[in-house]
């Protein structure tokens, strides 16, 4: 597990200049793939010296690390993905096509019920996909938890991540005007491919990528800057689930792309990752302030970096 997050923040890190210029779905802010990588990059350092054999525990360790640094819509949804993928892996030290067909299964529904407005076509649907490749995988194995299993049930989440990221393309107008595929999902696909290669000490797969449509282009960005309005406006609040709830609810009446996740238990209820995009700051801002006392605010402007600039991050 080490490894495997070792390797996604490498791969991302390699990656992510042509995920940024591809990055066009919900606003072309051109920065999934530096968000991915940073967030993967808090989850792997948290975990590089944890000394534990237990799968849940160390993911759960790399889980709350994510999220208190998450980033964006992508790394925000990366971090709620490895924490549910955590859950079904406590008090076990080994991996088995079983137990990781349960984890991807576990974050499927955990990833798709974070969002307010879950839209296919994007890094959801990549992992829904993958899921549902690695439970047939398991299912035409039953009861065979053996290495050879795992093997075959990794490859088969991840030809069917593949094929999902080839599909996005048509799911989302924005993405068929530009003839991209989705950035979130690629980069989706690269996590889950660090993870095969790490489980079975293979290398990463980087002809995965060929042909993609729009990724293989040594282009600037494709979206040109300057397309998207607004800000991105992220905290963490410590919330009861009913405050939760309604803090959700009054953010969807300002904004879009809401997002909200419980990252660990406390006194007053859950500690909250809080994700949304709206026109402008103050009104989001005042609204979360009147629920409880937030930290770790984030407001970051939406428009795409011009030609030459780098990219954003929140």
């Amino acid at each position: 597990m080490k490894r495997w997050l070792s390797k996604a923040e490498e791969s991302l890190g390699n990656h992510s200049d042509r995920l940024n210029a591809i990055n066009i779905f919900p606003v072309a802010d051109g920065d999934t793939g530096t968000n991915l990588y940073q967030t993967v990059r808090s989850a792997a350092r948290a975990v590089s010296a944890a000394d534990t054999s237990d799968l849940g525990e160390l993911l759960a360790l790399a889980g709350r690390a994510a999220m208190e640094d998450a980033r964006g819509n992508s790394g925000t949804l990366f971090a709620v993905f490895l924490a549910a993928f955590a859950e079904p892996l406590h008090g076990t030290t080994r991996l088995t096509c079983s137990l990781f067909a349960s984890s991807l299964h576990r974050a499927q529904i955990r990833s798709w019920s974070a969002l307010s407005d879950p839209v296919p076509g994007t890094m959801l649907s990549v992992l829904e996909a993958s899921a549902q490749g690695a439970a047939e995988t398991a299912a035409a194995h039953a009861g065979d938890d053996s290495n050879l299993t795992l093997a075959l049930t990794l490859r088969g989440s991840v030809q069917s991540a593949l094929k999902a990221v080839v599909y996005t393309e048509s799911q989302l107008k924005p993405l068929t005007d530009a003839e991209v595929v989705d950035a979130g999902g690629v980069g989706f696909l690269l996590i889950l491919d660090a993870l095969r290669a790490a489980a079975l000490g293979e290398e990463l797969q980087d002809e995965l990528l060929d042909g993609l449509h729009g990724y293989d282009i040594q282009a600037p960005h494709i979206h040109n800057g300057g397309d998207a309005d607004g800000v991105e406006v992220m905290c963490t609040i410590n919330l009861s689930p009913l405050d939760a709830a309604t803090l959700r609810l009054h953010l969807d009446e300002i904004g879009d792309s809401v997002i909200m996740s419980a990252v660990t238990q406390v006194e007053e209820g859950y500690r909250w990752r809080v994700h949304v995009h709206v026109p402008e700051a103050a009104p989001a801002l005042a609204l979360i302030n009147e629920a409880g006392s937030p930290v770790n605010i984030t407001v970051t402007q939406l428009a795409a970096p011009g030609p030459g600039a780098g990219a954003g991050d929140s």
